[in-house]
């Protein structure tokens, strides 16, 4: 097993670890562009469907009406 510090397909240790999982860095900011283009988007016809049909069954399945 290679240890870490050693490892050469790491890099050249410039950056620490730590700076890669930085929200405020270049992929946190990426992901949360990518994140908020999501959020914008309606909810499917589709899935509003299924998860009304599922509220049923458990009405169903509780007794309910």
């Amino acid at each position: 097993m290679i240890e870490p510090s050693k490892d050469k397909r790491r890099g050249s240790g410039n950056t620490p670890a730590k700076a890669a999982f930085d929200p405020n860095g270049p992929v946190g900011r990426k992901l949360k562009s990518f994140y908020d283009v999501i959020e914008t988007e309606p909810v499917p016809n589709r899935l509003l469907d299924l998860l009304e049909k599922l509220d049923e069954a458990e009405r169903k399945a509780n007794g309910g009406s």
